[in-house]
This record gives C-alpha cells, sequence and structure tokens, in this order.
C-alpha cells in the first residue's frame, strides 16, 4: 500500500491551526473532493463519525464518490489526528509542530490503494488549501 507525505509552514500559530482543523465543517475547506460534511456530535474525537458528500467531478479513471464517512481514530490536541476515509480506503494522519514566529509546520501522510483513491499529489494539495486559508486569516 503506498504512502506519500508531504511538509508545509502555515502562516498561524498552532493554536489556530489546530482550531481550524478541528472544526468538523472546515474540513472541506482545504481537502480535495468533499462539498460538505455532516459531523456526529462528538466533533474530532477518537470514534466519531462524520459524512462527507463529494464533489461530483467525474474522473476518466474513477467514478465519483457521492458519499463517504470518516472515522476519526486517535486525536492528541493540538498536534495531531490520524483518521480513515471508508469510501476511498485512505489512512490519514495530520501532525502539527510549533514552527515559531507565529508559523506551524504542518506534515500530512495519507496511505491507501493506489488505484482506488489515492494520488501522489493529495497530501500536497491538502497542505496547499490549508496554506492558502492561513495566508488569508493572516492578512485580515
Amino acid at each position: 500500500m503506498p504512502t506519500y507525505t508531504e511538509t508545509r509552514e502555515l502562516l498561524a500559530p498552532l493554536e489556530d491551526v489546530w482550531l481550524f482543523v478541528a472544526e468538523p465543517h472546515h474540513f472541506s475547506d482545504w481537502w480535495p473532493g468533499v462539498g460538505g460534511v455532516h459531523p456526529d456530535r462528538r466533533g474530532l474525537q477518537p470514534g466519531a463519525r462524520w459524512r462527507l458528500h463529494g464533489t461530483t467531478r467525474p474522473s476518466l479513471l474513477r467514478r465519483p464518490v457521492a458519499e463517504s464517512l470518516l472515522l476519526v481514530r486517535e486525536v492528541e490536541a493540538p498536534t495531531r489526528a490520524s483518521w480513515h476515509l471508508t469510501a476511498e480506503r485512505l489512512d490519514v494522519e495530520l501532525e502539527l509542530a510549533d514552527a515559531g514566529e507565529h508559523h506551524t509546520r504542518a506534515t500530512l501522510t495519507v496511505s491507501g490503494p493506489f488505484l482506488y483513491g489515492l494520488r501522489r499529489s493529495l497530501p500536497r494539495t491538502a497542505l496547499s488549501r490549508l496554506h492558502a486559508l492561513c495566508q488569508t486569516a493572516a492578512e485580515l
């Protein structure tokens, strides 16, 4: 099973990045292919289940995923969270670390079956979107 990792420095303090990532409704803002989130009442806690609604863009090799389930596995606030995406069969781990000067180093590791749902660019794309959101907030 292939595993891809990407690291990016975000332009926001660790606590702010954690608060953004820990809010389930923000997941669709930075995770590729997710159009909406319906979390259970637990939020980002181990055992929580979030219903994800995908975007309906078809691909040459993959059919669009209309709905998926995100299962939160582990949470160590404010530095680590891991989850499993059922429809895509992806295991994901996000690690955050203080990078000084109100910056955060984010490392995203994704593993799963290549032909089913994992693209090499997935962690880079997700962290680029998260970086853009942090950059926008830093400029305000």
